[in-house]
């Protein structure tokens, strides 16, 4: 059984608890925190389990060419991509009232932190784990410094190799015991191909005592629901108000509806996870009782006859007899009645049958 741990307070993840889901907000609020608080509500309302952000401190995450190289794009917020991101930037006050709007709202807040000082401001907001974005996975100073702060991890793996996720995993364990995986695909939109998702049993196998999720950028919900059917513990898609909104990740984004969709789907399939012991439902009694075989008298036999298996037939019959399953187990027993021709034949009416109990 993977590794549970206790990812927010209260709530915990891997084994068999319920699926952790969180909404990716990112930076698709514009830059405008009323916006912002509108996507909270959003992805509380829709019954997503976090709104998840992304925080960078920009002069640490980029070095100063790449701030100042020109930015063309159609979603451009600036002249350069400095001022692109600085747009999208809220500050660390901002982040507070955010924080404290999620508290109102009750829904676990957090980011990922996008450079080391964004971890250590994430860590002084006490958020209740750190996202780290895939960006970062092979970051490997970045990793083992979180990971020593003792706060939950979860960790996306896009454009990273399985044996760097190996190091990945080693580099964390070695500090953190909680922590889980996110098999990603870093493409916006993905297209289904691309997907994968048998890495997640993958990571199953290589990672037995971690829980394995799924984080996705894929069109629509069906994906990520079989992700869920695969033994994702958490997931996490982007999630936007209006996917024709400037912005690269708007068109990869689920808008309110589709989140709702997700959820209501991925706790649905979890109902059907039920029970790994396979015996005859409660439920399926009704129709055990209108189509349920037994065995019959293919011949008339009289009372004393050693029956044998050319005197056997199986056919729904009434009264409900002894199960197919069991008619071997009467070869070679001594029928104590005479038998007609189509006859149910019942457990007392063969000496030395007893039925086994089912499992």
């Amino acid at each position: 059984m993977p590794l549970e741990f206790e990812l927010c307070p209260g709530r915990m993840v891997g084994g068999s608890h319920p699926c952790f889901i969180i909404a990716e907000i990112g930076q698709n609020h514009q830059g405008d925190v009323e916006v912002a608080k509108k996507m909270i509500k959003m992805a509380k309302d829709c019954g997503a389990d976090c709104a998840k952000f992304q925080k960078s401190e920009l002069e640490h995450k980029f070095n100063k060419l790449a701030l100042e190289r020109p930015y063309n794009s159609k979603h451009s917020w600036g002249k350069t991509y400095g001022d692109h991101k600085r747009h999208l930037e809220f500050s660390h006050e901002q982040y507070r009232e955010l924080q404290r709007y999620a508290e109102e709202v009750g829904i676990f807040f957090t980011a990922s932190g996008m450079d080391e000082m964004a971890v250590e401001f994430l860590h002084e907001l006490k958020v209740p784990f750190f996202k780290v974005a895939s960006c970062d996975a092979n970051n490997f100073p970045y990793l083992s410094s979180t990971a020593k702060k003792g706060r939950p991890m979860v960790v996306s793996s896009g454009m990273q190799s399985m044996e760097t996720m190996r190091r990945v995993y080693n580099t964390v364990k070695e500090h953190n015991p909680n922590f889980c995986l996110l098999q990603c695909t870093s493409a916006y939109p993905l297209d289904p191909e691309n997907v994968n998702l048998r890495i997640i049993s993958e990571f199953q196998k290589e990672f037995p005592d971690v829980p394995v999720g799924y984080s996705g950028h894929e069109r629509g919900i069906h994906i990520t629901v079989a992700a869920v059917g695969m033994g994702a513990k958490v997931v996490e898609r982007h999630v936007t108000l209006d996917k024709t909104l400037k912005g690269n990740d708007h068109e990869a984004s689920l808008e309110p509806q589709e989140l709702a969709e997700l959820v209501q789907a991925i706790r649905l399939v979890e109902k059907a996870f039920g029970s790994n012991l396979k015996q005859m439902m409660p439920c399926e009694k009704s129709c055990f009782d209108k189509l349920g075989k037994s065995v019959v008298s293919r011949v008339r036999v009289p009372s004393g006859t050693v029956l044998t298996l050319d005197m056997l037939g199986v056919k729904v019959a009434e009264p409900s007899g002894v199960p197919p399953e069991d008619i071997f187990q009467l070869v070679g027993k001594t029928v104590t009645e005479d038998l007609e021709e189509d006859q149910s034949i019942t457990q007392e009416l063969v000496d030395g049958y007893g039925k086994r109990a089912k499992c």
